[in-house]
């Protein structure tokens, strides 16, 4: 289905106004240039259509963009300009890498999927770290809400740091991972993400181990206080906050999971598939959009997928950078640039992939087992080759 804009049908009054005016006009000789497609720019904009009469001048935006609704709109392989020996090596090498789905698309069309393992396109899976792409959209959209300032201090919503090392902490470093909290591996990946019942109380109550802006570390417990935040500044469970607007309008099936004392878990814990990954990488590729609604600023979008930092140029707002990125002041953990096409992507453990490539209007995303060898870098490098 393709979506189009509607314009404000005038009075009765006034159209037969309009119509007597542009036919007196007509008899006497004058010409109406009238309106016509004006497609211009890039493929993935929307064309515009102007009106004219003697009474009036509209301008409607037609969006004839495919979009995913109930089912996603597909396409063969050469339509979409790839080719499909191409494909089937970078499945080959999915399997081989012990994925349990694959998916492509273009410019919002699917163009292939493969399940392996008895799944199928309903099957979720836990998509760890992938999920910490998806909380720093709802960050965003509770920026554009005016709920909370990515500049402002934490502190302002997480309280008790009101008076302690933390206090100055903002918002953008806890997205950007140069909050300076404490972190270090056991506490990170032991006692806060598998032992914790409260992983929110946890991570609030640990120390400050550096000062804010001057030391990067892909740290779960920074992150996991986004909750509070979010929570915090909404007034609105973050469960619920994530369902109603970000999955819901996207049409994706995907949830939040919870710790045990009914925290929404924000660092990891997202259940999802393949096709709803898709979903959610089109939405950054059309800036925000989706089916004519701003689910998400434009200007957090760009900002979101850029450098967020320089202690790690790899690295957005809880989203990793692809392809040419000066990774040479990078710490190593997560680094993913280097020969592939440039993109971005949320990463997890074990290679759950969403990739985006901008440039050339593709969408993979790839879920599997942990100790599967097939990810980001497999899926750049094709990428690379795409036109």
């Amino acid at each position: 289905m393709r979506c189009g804009a509607t314009t404000d049908m005038p009075s009765v009054r006034r159209s037969i106004v309009a119509v007597v005016l542009a036919l007196t006009l007509v008899v006497a000789g004058c010409s109406d240039d009238g309106g016509g497609d004006d497609v211009g720019g890039s493929g993935d904009a929307a064309p515009e259509t102007t009106t004219s009469t003697a009474a009036e001048t509209t301008t409607t935006t037609v969006d004839e963009r495919p979009w995913p609704t109930d089912e996603w709109p597909t396409t063969t392989p050469a339509d979409a300009g790839l080719e499909q020996a191409d494909l089937d090596r970078l499945a080959a090498q999915a399997e081989a890498g012990s994925s349990h789905c694959l998916a492509v698309t273009r410019d919002g069309e699917l163009v292939a999927e493969w399940y392996w393992a008895g799944t199928d396109e309903t099957t979720e899976r836990e998509s760890w770290s992938v999920t910490k792409s998806v909380t720093a959209t709802l960050v965003g959209i509770a920026q554009d809400d005016g709920a909370l300032d990515i500049d402002q201090p934490a502190s302002d919503f997480i309280t008790e740091w009101q008076g302690t090392p933390s206090e100055d902490v903002t918002i953008r470093q806890l997205l950007a991972n140069d909050s300076g909290r404490y972190y270090d591996a056991a506490t990170d990946y032991g006692a806060m993400a598998v032992q914790a019942e409260d992983k929110t109380a946890f991570s609030i109550a640990l120390e400050q181990q550096h000062d804010p802006g001057t030391h990067w570390d892909y740290n779960n417990s920074a992150i996991q206080t986004l909750e509070a935040v979010l929570e915090r500044a909404t007034g609105e469970d973050v469960v619920e906050f994530a369902d109603e607007r970000l999955f819901a309008p996207l049409g994706m099936e995907s949830e939040l999971t919870t710790d045990a004392a009914g925290n929404a878990l924000v660092f990891m814990g997202m259940q999802t598939t393949c096709r709803d990954l898709a979903r959610f990488g089109l939405l950054y590729l059309r800036g925000g959009e989706w089916q004519g609604e701003q689910i998400l600023s434009e200007a957090f979008v760009s900002e979101a997928v850029q450098p967020s930092q320089s202690l790690n140029p790899t690295y957005g707002f809880l989203w990793w950078l692809l392809g040419d990125v000066d990774a040479s002041t990078a710490p190593g953990q997560g680094d993913v640039s280097g020969g592939g096409a440039e993109g971005y992507a949320a990463l997890g453990l074990g290679n759950q992939v969403l990739a985006v490539f901008p440039d050339t209007g593709l969408v993979v995303t790839r879920l599997g087992p942990q100790g599967g060898d097939f990810g980001a870098a497999q899926i750049g490098d094709w990428a690379a080759t795409v036109d």
